[in-house]
């Protein structure tokens, strides 16, 4: 497994750069825009070339393409170039119509996704032009994913973890060279953001290209949805994809929901979903990610014991990560939040009802990171009927429980949802696995995730009463509550480690190592 704790590390550095920009993208955000009903409105129309995103890029591609085309790697270059091609040339075309559509016919999409809105006209159109802007963002997107995927079949994994790094880049620096611009002419600045996350999807592609071709691959004008091994991806994707159509239905919906909701509940649950992403991305996305190609390969040479072994040192590797990452955050919800945003625009009203959202969240960060590497196991195995089922009744419980509390809970029962079925998918992966490998002992690894809950709750725990001991005699101020926060925060990982050392989780000096070897 030294190579994934490699591969991690490298994914994990690249994805910092991007994660830590896109933390300053969002801050600029706030400062400039705050929670408002522009923001309502760009979040609403964003978050529908991104629903579309997640059904034909990221996951679902690399979890398609990245199998196959490790087995046709070991055919030759040629074959693997072909196949590549093929795939390149299959979401030019789709990906290409679908996006053009879109732009045509934003205005009744934008209705569609966000019909809450009507009752104010102003800012349903808001979110129509919106959308027509930030509509190619979804090709550019889709064909950054198909070139993470060859990088990550080459081994290759911190150019396309940074990739999105250049994402943020551009989407910070368009919306504030043009805030100004618009705000003389009497023009909405928030039309900046949408040019920006356009712009930033454009260079996400361009920075992963010139790598593709250094480690090998050659463009062939080859389409033929008739090849075996292009049949082979799509008997893949297609399950994967109607599994991701579900879940993105269910946001969908839940966007739907979100909409009737008071004002600025969908602004402040982007902002609290952004925070909560840090750890997701860097930590649970990065194992998962490093862990297919390894997994699809183990199952190829059929060393199902090893595979095994891989997937629960995986999964422990994902809870060390996280466990303590996502409680920590929960007990810092209120500083993290207000440190990252509350300026400018955003208000300390903003600030409690983000942390609010955040901690909800944060409570399936453990559960959706390790979601991801059990699924890697069926992927590899070319199955992904059982991710989609699994991730169907983990939707419709979501949905449910939205219906039900959205009216006593307001916007915090949309996280709350979130993570609950996070559990439960994972949950029902697990129940199935054993059709797919054989028995696996995972008492270990659940005995080990308690341990890690129970010294990361103690060591938030002490270093949240610290803060509140400390808060006044530090001030409220920006530096002064930032110093606070990095104190009482390298206090609880103090805490964490000497527990877990106490307690005689090995495993925690062993990925440490792992982590800081060359």
């Amino acid at each position: 497994m030294q190579d994934i704790a490699r591969g991690v590390r490298a994914f994990t550095l690249g994805t910092a750069v991007s994660r830590v920009l896109g933390l300053v993208r969002e801050m600029v955000f706030a400062h400039l825009f705050g929670s408002s009903r522009s923001t309502d409105a760009f979040n609403a129309a964003f978050r529908i070339p991104n629903l579309l995103r997640d059904l034909f890029a990221e996951t679902s591609l690399s979890a398609a393409f990245v199998p196959v085309l490790t087995e046709e790697k070991g055919k030759g270059k040629e074959r693997q170039n072909l196949l590549a091609s093929n795939i390149l040339n299959t979401l030019l075309l789709v990906v290409g119509t679908i996006t053009i559509l879109g732009m045509i016919f934003h205005r009744p999409v934008a209705s569609l996704v966000a019909m809450g809105f009507s009752r104010i006209p102003e800012k349903l159109a808001l979110t129509s032009s919106l959308t027509f802007i930030t509509f190619p963002f979804l090709l550019f997107v889709s064909l950054a994913a198909w070139a993470m995927s060859y990088h990550n079949t080459e081994g290759s994994f911190f150019i396309p973890s940074v990739a999105p790094a250049f994402f943020n880049v551009f989407s910070i620096a368009v919306p504030v060279a043009m805030f100004g611009w618009y705000t003389a002419r009497g023009g909405d600045p928030i039309f900046g953001a949408a040019l920006g996350v356009t712009v930033g999807g454009l260079m996400q592609l361009l920075v992963q290209v010139p790598g593709v071709f250094r480690r090998g691959y050659r463009y062939l004008f080859y389409l033929n949805w008739h090849d075996p091994q292009f049949r082979k991806v799509m008997a893949l994707f297609i399950p994967v994809a109607i599994g991701l159509a579900g879940s993105r239905i269910n946001v969908f919906v839940n966007t739907i929901l979100v909409s009737y909701l008071a004002e600025r509940s969908m602004t402040w649950l982007n902002y609290a979903y952004r925070i909560m992403h840090l750890p997701l991305g860097l930590f649970g996305m990065a194992v998962g990610t490093v862990a297919l190609p390894r997994f699809s390969r183990l199952v190829l040479d059929r060393k199902n014991e090893e595979l095994k072994s891989s997937l629960k040192d995986s999964l422990k590797m994902v809870f060390f990560l996280t466990v303590p990452s996502s409680i920590l955050i929960a007990f810092f919800a209120q500083p993290i939040t207000r440190l990252i945003y509350q300026r400018g625009h955003f208000t300390a009203e903003d600030t409690a009802a983000v942390s609010q959202a955040l901690i909800l969240y944060t409570l399936g960060i453990p559960f959706i990171s390790a979601l991801r590497n059990v699924a890697s196991v069926f992927y590899a195995h070319q199955d992904a009927r059982a991710p989609m089922y699994a991730s169907f009744a983990s939707i419709g419980l979501n949905i449910v429980m939205n219906l039900a509390l959205m009216k006593p809970l307001g916007f915090l029962a949309f996280p709350l949802s979130a993570s609950v079925a996070s559990v439960v998918n994972i949950y029902l992966l697990l129940r199935w696995l054993p059709r797919k490998i054989g028995e696996v002992n995972f008492s270990p690894v659940y005995g080990y995730f308690l341990k890690l809950a129970v010294v990361s709750a103690a060591a938030g725990l002490a270093g949240y009463f610290g803060f509140r001991l400390l808060t006044p005699a530090f001030g409220p101020m920006f530096l002064p509550m930032l110093s606070l926060t990095l104190i009482c925060g390298t206090t609880s990982l103090l805490i964490f480690y000497f527990g877990c050392r106490l307690l005689r989780i090995k495993e925690v000096d062993s990925y440490l190592r792992r982590f800081l070897r060359k």
